[in-house]
């Protein structure tokens, strides 16, 4: 009895120590957990807003203090989209109505549709133009050694530090002498400009990665270049390929300044364009607004939930060799 007291009281002594570890593992998990609540409120609290405040009248989205739940939820303006209202608004019609009261469409609503057509007309067209200049360019890079190769590689990361803002004149000049002003070849030709040298600089990254005995192995074995690339490299690039896409399709589908300077009339502006000018009328409808943006972000969120297996590989593609 005697010798089996001491052997009871070491677990009541090493109890407080589990105790404040796991005290201390709580601790941490529930400061992580706080953490990603509040960046995740961050990050999706401006979303939730927008898609909240276009069912809302303007009465409810300036009330104060703000509400996040709809009273009195509309779908007018996404009925006034996709009716396309020939109705004009005029400054007698719109200086003598509230737009608190809700109903307020701009005169420039009809040209939502066609201008998100082009955007996504132009989206698609500079993706595929990017995949076919930017693959085999990036291949040649990566797996042929030729003189001059450094040079390229610096080359293409300059083009990456120049603002685009300082490209406006030079890119008017270019698209004045073709006569593409106000046609939307001028937007994709652009777009490519800017495009293109990301999407050599990922996927040369992507390339150098991969064994250079697979280039050697597929020469061996009969295959041109073209074959190799097709056949041996390209399966293997998927993850890389899909984050030019979504790089490539977002950049078109976002920008606004070139668009803003190349295009004049509804046939060949684009989305960002089109959205801009609800601003421009005599009065701003701000829930009208939000259900343009609503429409706006769809196709980028399908694009994404369509990839979403690959993004996250496809970001960090060539980002670690070895």
């Amino acid at each position: 009895m005697t010798t089996a007291a001491p052997a009871l009281s070491k677990p009541a002594a090493i109890d407080p120590w589990r105790r404040k570890a796991r005290l201390a593992e709580w601790g941490q998990r529930a400061v992580l957990l706080v953490a990603s609540l509040l960046v995740l409120a961050y990050a999706l609290g401006p979303v939730v807003w927008l898609v909240v405040s276009s069912v809302e009248d303007e009465a409810e989205i300036v009330s104060v203090p703000p509400h996040w739940l709809p009273r009195r939820p509309t779908l007018q303006n996404y009925r006034a989209i996709f009716e396309t209202p020939e109705k004009t608004v005029t400054y007698e019609t719109s200086s003598h109505k509230d737009p608190a009261a809700g109903g307020y469409i701009p005169s420039t609503a009809k040209n939502l549709l066609p201008g998100m057509a082009n955007s996504l007309e132009v989206a698609f067209a500079v993706v595929v133009l990017n995949l076919l200049v930017g693959v085999p360019a990036a291949y040649a890079i990566a797996k042929i050694r030729f003189y001059g190769r450094s040079a390229a590689v610096y080359s293409i990361l300059a083009t990456r530090v120049v603002p685009d803002i300082a490209l406006v004149v030079p890119f008017f000049l270019i698209v004045k002498k073709l006569g593409l002003v106000d046609n939307i070849l001028s937007l994709i030709v652009t777009y490519l400009a800017i495009t293109v040298p990301f999407t050599v600089f990922v996927l040369v990254g992507y390339f150098e990665a991969l064994p250079d005995e697979l280039d050697k192995a597929a020469r061996v074995d009969g295959c041109s270049r073209w074959q190799a690339l097709r056949h041996v490299f390209l399966p293997l690039a998927v993850p890389s390929l899909v984050a030019v896409v979504l790089f490539s399709f977002l950049a078109s589908w976002n920008e606004f300044l070139l668009a803003l300077m190349f295009t004049q009339t509804t046939a060949s502006q684009t989305l960002p364009i089109v959205v801009a000018s609800f601003a421009s009328d005599f009065t701003i409808s701000f829930s009208f607004i939000n259900a343009a943006g609503v429409i706006a972000v769809v196709p980028p969120i399908l694009l994404a939930l369509v990839f979403e297996r690959y993004i996250v590989s496809g970001l960090t593609a060539g980002a670690v060799k070895g």
